[in-house]
């Protein structure tokens, strides 16, 4: 590297070492709340660093909360809702990109216009479709975490389509022309030769679903009501409200746990991540 290059990232690094400071800070604050003991939470004045670190945080937590139940149906919920809507996302994506049918501009207006809705202000709806919607042994979707992954699968395919959509238009048509010239139907086509290259862009909307769904708080917290069938935001949520006394350093240490798993796909999905954002996934 040399001495212009240098200088230029060492600046970079200068302009943007207060974001990164507000970033970190609420992460640093939280897993270090994690390993202190209780007594040292409460101490006048704070301080930063525990003077006995206290690991065993995380296994109390996890034995004392049900926090293995609690993350395995959030990963449960969210893989299942992104599968779902890739499912349904990229043939419709596909038919935005390469087909021409009436009503076209206007239904990829009203799928714009569904990301100004706010999940919160649908979870009465959600509710009582799920009350009536008929399941086995005559029960209903209330809570079922299958009702939870069609509620996020139907939240996050609009958002799908409209990501996709843009970067199939982006992949040459000349491409599927010389398969099918070739004898390649279009089936495997579009198997063979379109998808992938529509990898990376289906890897973003991926990520993408499956933040937001791990993320989610106020559909799950209104249709499920069992302790084994809540997600981590939940769990989460009821170790500190309505409790007599919250005990921080396990409130801490689960929600350290509940980023471990985002943490590891952003950082095993990143070469996608980058190349499908660069590459027009989202415009």
């Amino acid at each position: 590297m040399n001495a212009a290059k240098l200088r230029r990232s060492l600046i970079c690094w200068l302009v943007l070492s207060p974001l990164v400071v507000v970033v970190i800070f609420p992460f640093a604050v939280m897993f270090l709340t994690a390993v202190k003991p209780a007594s040292e939470i409460y101490v006048y004045p704070a301080r930063w660093l525990p003077q006995v670190w206290q690991w065993r945080n995380f296994s109390d937590m996890w034995t004392q909360t049900g926090f293995g139940t609690a993350l395995f149906n959030s990963l449960l919920v969210s893989l299942s809702a992104t599968v779902l809507t890739l499912i349904v996302s990229v043939p419709a994506a596909y038919a935005f990109a390469r087909l021409q049918f009436r009503g076209q501009g206007a239904y990829r207006q009203f799928l714009l216009i569904t990301q100004m809705l706010s999940p919160i202000l649908l979870v009465l709806g959600l509710f009582k479709m799920a009350a009536v919607t008929p399941w086995f042994d005559g029960g209903n979707l209330v809570d079922s975490r299958l009702g939870v992954v069609i509620a996020y699968s139907a939240f996050g395919i609009a958002f799908a389509v409209w990501m996709l959509s843009s970067y199939f238009q982006s992949i040459p048509r000349d491409l599927e022309e010389s398969a099918w010239l070739e004898g390649s139907g279009a089936v495997r086509t579009v198997f063979k030769v379109f998808l992938p290259l529509a990898v990376p862009a289906m890897a973003v909307t991926a990520l993408f679903t499956f933040v937001n769904a791990w993320n989610e708080f106020a559909v799950v917290y209104t249709l499920i009501r069992s302790e084994e069938n809540q997600t981590l935001t939940v769990l989460v949520t009821n170790m500190v409200a309505g409790q007599y006394v919250v005990k921080w350093e396990l409130v801490m240490a689960a929600t350290v746990c509940a980023v471990v798993p985002v943490a590891v796909l952003f950082a095993w999905m990143q070469r996608y991540m980058v190349q499908g954002l660069s590459s027009g996934a989202v415009k």
